[in-house]
């Protein structure tokens, strides 16, 4: 949420230097899968691991 630091994410994203939205928008450009809540973040993780098999 706004204003509230919440664990790794919220150690690199601090102050006024930068937001959560533009932290996953940077690993998203890199080619990092994002996801933006736990059942995204499940099917993400189905999908690539069905692509490793």
């Amino acid at each position: 949420p706004p204003g509230r630091k919440m664990g790794h994410a919220g150690a690199i994203v601090s102050g006024s230097k930068g937001t959560a939205a533009a932290k996953m928008a940077a690993l998203a450009k890199a080619g990092v899968t994002v996801a933006h809540n736990p059942t995204e973040a499940a099917e993400a993780m189905v999908e690539i691991v069905r692509d490793l098999a």
